[in-house]
């Protein structure tokens, strides 16, 4: 037992608490909240141990599948297609979402990693890889022509959700190992206000995003954009009289064709049907990763309240519903309750704070609901959404890859009919959950 292959080898195959670490998501696993000491003894493990929060999973999962669903088609119906620009449809709540879980489970698996004993060194090795390696992946699947013969560097698209991801995950995830503080996300810290000990041990991490922000706000409003107002956020081609055709995304498109190059980002944006745009523009591009890490913070946000008022149930669906009203609030000033009236509007292709700030409402809204039913009230076991969520990036990138190929996608004999649309998207979806709850069964879990 003092050979450490051995004891390690006896721990996995005898241990349950070390399967359940295994069973890990892709980007951070929301493994125990329970402190756990230094002594690796199974009776130790055994007895601090408590379950994994389905609630998560299921959350990341349910976000996943209607992602997927849209992905593929969504029967065709318009609202399962994104605006074109301002507004808001059931295709522009997902990506959010999953981007606020992935902060939630980066804020509790840091917090497992350490208290098992791993150095910020090497954690933040593991962070730095796997950001590499989900924006790798990223490159690869926004770039599908490799099937028909070699990229070319001449039209590669570099911007994509995978890459928006891996850079998000990066910054969040090395901004919560930087600050972190002994007793501050367990609620043993002694502070003037404890009914906010979830944010005050905290304040240089809110400092740097409010920063980012400000830079956000900054570049978005008062950068020269040539041939186009300051701080315009409209589609152009068409829009506002079609004053401004090539000012399509304001100070993001700028940026965007600036530093990365017109033929280096999405080609086809969903304004371009509506507006007729003549420019390129990418939702996933530069500018708005600021505001998806914004995003992923307020996931962080969420992961704190677990783990600082672990075991209270209320104060933590109390916490939940504050933080939901907050975001709500300031989403109503920067929108004036409006589609197109505000300060901000919602824009899932800017990802604007108005954007952010609701999907935030949203979320903390839906993660109470489920956190209750999953975890507190035990009135549901997450399924079917819960495999998914538990091997979340093979089922994405799976369903991108094989999207064209049979039985995912076939011929169809009405291709105006919302029916057969609707079937096949349906059955594409399906096999993907059949496929994840196969794969948990044989505890087979991609993590990256």
């Amino acid at each position: 037992m003092k050979i450490g292959p051995v004891r390690n080898w006896v721990y996995k195959k005898l241990n349950p608490r070390e399967t359940d670490r295994l069973i890990n998501s892709e980007l951070g696993s929301p493994s125990t909240t329970d402190s756990i000491g230094s002594d690796p003894s199974p009776r130790l493990w055994c007895a601090t141990s408590r379950q994994r929060l389905r609630s998560l999973d299921t959350f990341r999962g349910l976000s996943l599948i209607i992602m997927v669903f849209v992905n593929y088609g969504g029967g065709k119906y318009w609202f399962f297609k994104h605006e074109s620009w301002n507004g808001l449809t059931v295709a522009d709540l997902v990506f959010p979402w999953f981007v606020f879980i992935m902060g939630t489970s980066i804020s509790l698996s840091l917090n497992s990693m350490l208290r098992w004993g791993s150095s910020k060194q090497k954690v933040l090795g593991k962070i730095l890889w796997r950001s590499f390696l989900l924006i790798l992946l990223g490159v690869i699947v926004v770039n599908p022509n490799y099937c028909l013969g070699a990229l070319s560097w001449e039209n590669l698209r570099i911007p994509g959700v995978l890459q928006r991801l891996g850079l998000t995950y990066l910054v969040v995830a090395a901004l919560e190992l930087l600050f972190t503080r002994a007793g501050a996300d367990s609620g043993t810290l002694e502070m003037s206000c404890p009914a906010l000990q979830d944010v005050l041990p905290f304040w240089p991490q809110w400092i740097f995003i409010l920063t980012l922000e400000v830079i956000w706000l900054c570049l978005t409003f008062l950068l020269p954009v040539p041939g186009c107002p300051r701080g315009y956020l409209g589609p152009g081609g068409i829009g506002d009289f079609g004053n401004y055709p090539n000012c399509t995304g304001g100070a993001a498109g700028y940026i965007d064709r600036l530093v990365l190059g017109e033929k280096h980002i999405y080609q086809h944006p969903s304004c371009n049907v509506l507006y007729q745009t003549t420019v390129p523009y990418d939702p996933e591009g530069i500018l708005g990763t600021i505001n998806t890490i914004l995003m992923a913070f307020l996931g962080l946000q969420a992961g704190k309240i677990i783990l600082s008022y672990k075991d209270q149930h209320k104060q933590i669906m109390s916490r939940f519903l504050v933080w939901s009203l907050i975001m709500g609030i300031i989403s109503a000033i920067l929108t004036k309750c409006s589609k197109e009236e505000g300060f901000i509007p919602i824009n899932k292709n800017l990802w604007s704070t108005s954007y952010v700030t609701t999907m935030s409402c949203f979320a903390f809204i839906l993660l109470l609901l489920i956190y209750y039913l999953v975890d507190v009230k035990r009135l549901w076991s997450g399924t079917p959404f819960f495999y998914p969520g538990m091997n979340s990036i093979l089922v994405y990138i799976g369903h991108e890859v094989f999207e064209n190929y049979f039985p995912f996608k076939w011929k169809m004999q009405d291709s105006q009919s919302h029916a057969e649309h609707l079937t096949q998207n349906l059955t594409a979806t399906t096999l993907w959950v059949i496929i994840s709850y196969i794969l948990y069964r044989k505890k087979i879990f991609w993590k990256i």
